[in-house]
């Protein structure tokens, strides 16, 4: 299954016919500035097989994000992240850098949110945010997360943003 489409983006899953878009996306610079860095394109081909295998686990995972005529958007969707020991479903997002700052990842993060309610089930979805990306956590708050807490288990600090849902 899949998020519904909105109005200018839908989902599909991921393939390896991705990988050029992907490698391009996670290879990004800015794309990725909060990431430790930038994936390889063999770190590219580990995302999606990654995702493949959550869709064969869970039946959801990160989705192709794209507008209705076809245009590669970036990566949307829900993935189980460790949050100071314990298992947390995420909703997580990309946006290619040429089209950032339209809503795009607001958008489908909502499709996500409304998914991971109706459809999976969870009472509750964080956003997992490096401290200083300001970008992504307006996406959060847009979906109406706020501050939870800090993920201390990793080598920076992550702020966890959560919104209950049931």
């Amino acid at each position: 299954m899949l998020p519904h489409p909105t109005a200018r983006l839908r989902f599909r899953e991921m393939s390896m016919a991705d990988l050029d878009a992907m490698s391009l996306l996670l290879g990004d610079p800015v794309v990725m500035t909060y990431y430790p860095a930038p994936k390889s394109h063999d770190e590219a081909a580990a995302w999606i097989e990654w995702n493949q295998a959550n869709y064969a686990r869970y039946g959801y995972g990160l989705w192709i994000v794209e507008t209705h005529d076809g245009g590669f958007v970036g990566d949307c969707g829900l993935t189980w992240q460790a949050v100071n020991g314990r298992s947390e479903l995420e909703a997580g997002y990309h946006v290619r850098r040429k089209l950032q700052g339209n809503g795009y990842a607001t958008e489908a993060a909502l499709a996500c949110l409304e998914f991971a309610r109706d459809v999976v089930g969870v009472s509750r979805l964080v956003a997992i945010i490096h401290p200083d990306n300001a970008a992504s956590r307006r996406v959060a708050e847009r979906l109406g997360m706020r501050h939870l807490e800090d993920d201390l288990g990793g080598s920076v600090v992550r702020t966890v943003m959560g919104v209950e849902m049931g």
